[in-house]
């Protein structure tokens, strides 16, 4: 992990990173460049040698709005990192800033040098240990001593890192993090202060959990419910966390096509978020009860699978006809859920990579939130935008709703009687188990995978989408 230091003047560095705001009188040294195409426009970059009195041979400059937000200062350093690709040690000097401004150049400092090579034989690992890679990172502020600032470095690289262990297990091959083994990693991981206990497939039938149990009998390694608690003295609020864990998706014995299996490896990205969360939250000793579950399962086609028509009996007692056996993530969940509400927090949150009908309405990119309380709602949405995740709300219609309970044989269907609106559906779906607490679902199917090349901070494979927001949902109930 690289790592991140704040000092009050700019030690000598391979290149300083420095911003440009667009009202700024340019420099006459960077006059000529506009012959180049510089305009001091958001986000552009600028490499030229450092001049006269600065301790590094290049310097990087980029351009920021006036008035940048967080957002802005993530990307704002991302950009200038990947300027320079072949740095050992960056200094990133922005002037003077805040709290949170240093926090999110941290932040964004960090997310940018995520790398994940785990599996690349010798020879490529010779080869890339021969290439210089980025391993220091030095914020300046001239008041560097304040003790503020210092936590909010802290802050930054606490919530980077759980962003890049999330990543991490969304990455690892699907083979390699079966249910029994993400349950492993996940206890190995936990952060001081977080307890954990594992349900194992004996424990389950005990607890009732027909929904966990029915996506996870096809399988050969057999499912689990891994419950992390962290409880800090004078909490001010209990939040619970549900996290969408199938460790590998095939759809089951409704199979899906070859092509739309080779990234289901990412179908446990909702369990990674909620439990990278959980551990950043306990890191930051933030004062809110915090209890997360993540429910994994393998969802595979054997003589063993719940097969379409079966009817399950779920934790909360409804039963559900199963109609589709790839729309196996509402009933992990289900279970997930109704287990949350029988704890009474004060607000529970899950996070899943659920449907493809999210991305069908929000591209790739942006996340969903729907909920049963548009206050609590509207919370999140606001901590989204202040984490830097995209995320748009969504309603649960009333014609999804009384689609659900259509069913001639069960309490519920698990899928819509029609094509479109699956998002709202299955939102509609999970309502069934809140208990009427206030509840958000993050449907982020779409940003927790990117097939593409990286954008600013954000990697090819895992993105960690969900961490940063959940930290920041827990932030605001403090």
């Amino acid at each position: 992990m690289v790592s991140v230091s704040l000092r009050p003047t700019a030690p000598s560095s391979d290149v300083v990173l420095r911003a440009i705001r667009a009202s700024d009188p340019l420099d006459e040294d960077l006059v000529p460049f506009t012959a180049l195409g510089f305009r001091q426009e958001a986000g552009q970059t600028l490499v030229v040698p450092s001049p006269a009195g600065i301790k590094a041979p290049v310097t990087v400059f980029v351009a920021i709005d006036d008035e940048p937000s967080l957002e802005d200062l993530r990307r704002a350093v991302a950009k200038g990192l990947r300027a320079a690709p072949a740095a050992r040690h960056i200094v990133v000097d922005f002037g003077d800033l805040t709290d949170d401004q240093v926090a999110a150049l941290a932040e964004g400092a960090l997310l940018t040098a995520y790398r994940f090579d785990d599996y690349k034989g010798e020879k490529a690992r010779q080869k890339a240990d021969e290439k210089p890679c980025l391993d220091e990172v030095t914020l300046v502020a001239s008041d560097a001593k304040k003790r503020e600032l210092k936590k909010a470095v802290d802050r930054g690289v606490a919530i980077a890192e759980a962003v890049c262990q999330a990543r991490d297990w969304v990455n690892t091959p699907p083979g390699d993090l079966r249910p029994p083994d993400f349950a492993a990693a996940i206890e190995s991981s936990a952060a001081k202060g977080v307890s954990v206990t594992v349900w194992d497939e004996k424990r389950l039938t005990k607890e009732k959990c027909g929904g966990i149990l029915s996506v996870g009998r096809g399988s050969e390694a057999p499912p689990r419910l891994v419950t992390l608690s962290y409880s800090p003295s004078k909490a001010k609020a209990h939040l619970a966390l549900v996290g969408k864990g199938i460790t590998f998706d095939s759809g089951g014995l409704s199979i899906k096509p070859g092509a739309s299996m080779q990234t289901m490896k990412m179908d446990m990205g909702g369990a990674a978020a909620i439990v990278a969360a959980v551990n950043a939250i306990a890191t930051l000793g933030l004062p809110v009860k915090v209890t997360g579950y993540a429910c994994l399962a393998e969802n595979m086609p054997s003589g063993s699978a719940t097969r379409p028509g079966d009817v399950i009996t779920m934790r909360s007692g409804s039963t559900v006809e199963v109609l589709n056996t790839d729309a196996e993530g509402r009933m992990v969940l289900g279970d997930g859920l109704a287990i949350a509400a029988e704890q009474q927090p004060d607000h529970i949150v899950d996070v899943a990579t659920l449907t493809g009908a999210a991305m069908t309405a929000l591209g790739a990119k942006t996340a969903a939130i729907l909920g049963n309380d548009e206050y609590f709602e509207e919370r999140v949405f606001a901590a989204s935008q202040e984490a830097g995740e995209a995320m748009w709300r969504l309603p649960i219609t009333e014609e999804v709703t009384s689609s659900l309970k259509s069913s001639k044989i069960a309490d519920l269907r698990q899928i819509g009687t029609k094509p479109h609106g699956g998002t709202l559906f299955a939102a509609a779906f999970l309502r069934e188990f809140t208990a009427d607490i206030p509840w958000a679902h993050l449907d982020i199917a779409g940003p927790a995978f990117n097939e593409g090349g990286a954008d600013d901070y954000i990697p090819w494979g895992g993105t960690g989408v969900g961490v940063r927001t959940l930290v920041q949902v827990a932030t605001q109930l403090t």
